[in-house]
């Protein structure tokens, strides 16, 4: 990973996912009801910081035994393959069950997954040792929680997975908080966190108007106008529409 993409990570592990899907907004590079996660799709650490990274996709089922192996003798296919990701891995399982079954990860997968560089898992199934693995300070996103791993295993790695939604590709861009995970599309990630700061202090004059106090309509119209010209202005700067 080159440096310049570094500090573009690092910046983006700064700001909010909210802000994020805001800012993805600005460049009207795709609809604006596509690209995140819906609810299925949550923290299990809300603590935690923003997590950013590149899809380390695969499938995964528990329902049945595997015609070989398990989910263990998988992880090695798995992570010989972060290498070809752009920064660092971001797990996504799909979950083949419908209803999930058992647990996708737990402690010993995560740990394996963080050894070899991992930021964070994703998936649309469940999972469980949750004390244990917040006590790694391992980023999860999950569909809820199941005690038991049932016939775990993993089928396919480095697959377009559909996850909470959203269709991902390996080395998708992924960021994630508590508010939920968004894709981020490669070939504006640059621009995105050099205009940020600007979008920010744009959303910022309304709340510092109404801080202020004592409200009122025409503070509050006079505030909102003066936000949604700098953020069109913005906009008029960096969107792909056209």
């Amino acid at each position: 990973m080159s440096t310049f993409e570094a500090q573009v990570l690092e910046k983006l592990r700064a700001i909010d996912t909210p802000t994020i899907c805001n800012l993805v907004e600005l460049f009207e590079i795709r609809p604006r009801n596509v690209g995140f996660m819906d609810a299925r799709i949550r923290a299990c650490f809300p603590e935690m910081p923003p997590t950013v990274g590149f899809a380390a996709t695969a499938t995964f089922r528990s329902s049945a035994p595997p015609l070989e192996g398990d989910a263990y003798a998988s992880i090695a296919a798995q992570v010989e393959r972060f290498d070809e990701l752009s920064g660092p891995p971001v797990v996504v399982f799909q979950d083949l069950d419908d209803p999930s079954v058992a647990a996708t990860f737990g402690e010993v997968m995560c740990t394996s997954y963080q050894a070899f560089g991992a930021v964070g898992l994703i998936t649309s199934g469940a999972g469980r040792d949750l004390e244990q693995v917040r006590a790694i300070r391992f980023p999860v996103f999950t569909n809820g929680a199941i005690c038991a791993h049932g016939y775990c295993h993993i089928l396919h790695v480095h697959v377009p997975v559909h996850v909470g939604g959203v269709v991902i590709y390996p080395d998708d861009l992924i960021h994630g908080d508590l508010n939920g995970v968004t894709t981020i599309p490669r070939e504006i990630a640059r621009e995105l966190v050099d205009v940020a700061d600007d979008f920010v202090a744009a959303e910022g004059i309304v709340l510092d108007a109404m801080r202020a106090g004592p409200p009122s309509v025409k503070v509050l119209r006079e505030a909102r106008a003066e936000s949604a010209a700098r953020i069109a202005d913005l906009r008029r700067r960096v969107s792909r529409a056209g």
